[in-house]
């Protein structure tokens, strides 16, 4: 008993000292949990931090692209409403230059009436002014009466018709001035609406180019870029297939048109200018383009490639303001980056026929058109469709655009607006 003691004992210290020795260790392990999860609990706040700044930076873009696709809106219809003003200061310079020459016949016969009448009253004079009864006294030979009757009633009648004419030229002379007046008034107002269409249009652009800075710099790498290519083509894709299943119960008037597919490689270039984007081309590290980019001067025309019907004409990212026509038979036209759309979804297009201007819309920043060919909605080279392309030249000599060109400038230049001979010089 007294052996098994001091063996207890020896045992109690052992395991004794083995606790005091194990202590430290559990305590170590437990500070390092501890500061695991204090540094998990860091790492899921910085997540969750750049989560909702990622959020906050796609809501902010999100923004900014409605900004653009209001901005770009504003100035489409700004420009259409110039366009139309210029136009109206067109035939309202014609009215006056018509009103003009009519005042100026008008003083010019004026002036030979009252010659006329000069004449007549000095040969009333040279008949020594007699009167009808005097005539018939003092006259001895009765043939002689007669001769001198008939005389005097010439020159009497004559003379009440010249006066009557002169009159009569006079009144409308006076309706001719006031006219002017009138038709003068309504041009210097039209004028200030232009002026004043050409101030807003400033700020419109103004605005966009704000916003577009701004998407730059909330754009800050290639990839970002990339992606937003394709977004837009994914957007573009889905708009086209979607308008195919719509268009397929509406008809297309071809009777007095030869079908879109019998045109391949004699179409015309919607606009001309330098191709800038080949079909088939690298856009970025894995897309190609699915049409072609024409520079074009802005403010040139783009027209219709054939006979169809507007199916789409509206801004859409990436394309900004768009027009999509659709020839039937599973063809359509794209025409995208335009400065302004002519024509509204229903609408008729003639081959040729103006349908909008170049632009830069879309957050571009030259001006050009995008313009691509769909069939059943796969795109397909407009460089085997249209003629007419010499190296990256594209030409369209049989549209003449000098008139058009002269116009925009005009639209362009308010110091020129406020000419009088501004119009007539457009006309030339």
């Amino acid at each position: 008993m007294s052996r098994e003691l001091p063996v207890m004992r020896r045992v109690g210290v052992c395991l004794l000292v083995q606790l005091m020795l194990l202590y430290p260790c559990v305590g170590v392990a437990e500070t390092s949990i501890s500061s695991r999860e204090g540094e998990l609990q860091k790492l899921q706040g910085a997540i969750s931090s750049l989560q909702s700044e990622l959020s906050d930076s796609e809501k902010a873009r999100q923004t900014l692209q409605s900004q653009l696709q209001v901005a770009e809106q504003k100035i489409g219809k700004t420009t259409r409403h110039l366009r139309v003003l210029a136009g109206s200061l067109k035939r309202q310079q014609q009215k006056l230059d018509q009103l003009k020459s009519e005042r100026a016949d008008q003083i010019k016969a004026l002036e030979l009436n009252r010659r006329a009448l000069a004449q007549q009253l000095r040969s009333a004079y040279a008949m020594g002014r007699q009167e009808r009864v005097k005539i018939l006294l003092n006259q001895q030979d009765p043939a002689v009466v007669s001769r001198m009757l008939v005389y005097y009633d010439y020159f009497n009648r004559a003379r009440n018709e010249q006066i009557a004419r002169i009159g009569t030229v006079l009144s409308d002379l006076q309706e001719t001035e006031a006219a002017l007046l009138v038709e003068d008034r309504h041009l210097r107002e039209i004028q200030a609406k232009v002026v004043s269409e050409k101030t807003a249009l400033d700020e419109e652009q103004q605005t966009r180019e704000r916003v577009l800075a701004s998407l730059k710099l909330d754009i800050k790498s290639k990839g970002e870029i990339l992606l937003g290519y394709k977004k837009d083509e994914q957007q573009l894709q889905s708009l086209v297939k979607r308008l195919q299943t719509e268009l397929l119960t509406l008809p297309v008037e071809t009777e007095k048109h030869k079908p879109f597919k019998q045109l391949k490689g004699k179409l015309k270039w919607p606009t001309k200018g330098r191709l800038a984007n080949s079909f088939g081309t690298a856009r970025g590290a894995s897309l190609k383009w699915d049409g072609v980019v024409i520079a074009a001067k802005e403010g040139q025309e783009v027209r219709s490639v054939h006979h169809g019907r507007v199916a789409f004409a509206d801004w859409l990212r990436g394309f900004g303001l768009l027009l999509i026509i659709d020839h039937g038979d599973g063809y359509m036209s794209l025409y995208g980056h335009n400065q302004s759309l002519f024509k509204e979804a229903g609408e008729w297009v003639e081959p040729g026929e103006s349908v909008a201007l170049v632009g830069n819309s879309g957050g571009q920043t030259n001006p050009g058109v995008y313009f691509g060919i769909r069939y059943n909605g796969r795109p397909v080279n407009p460089k085997q469709w249209c003629e007419g392309i010499r190296g990256k030249r594209i030409g369209m000599q049989q549209l003449d655009f000098a008139n058009t060109s002269r116009l925009a400038s005009l639209i362009n230049d308010a110091s020129m607006i406020n000419r009088p001979d501004a119009i007539d010089m457009a006309a030339r």
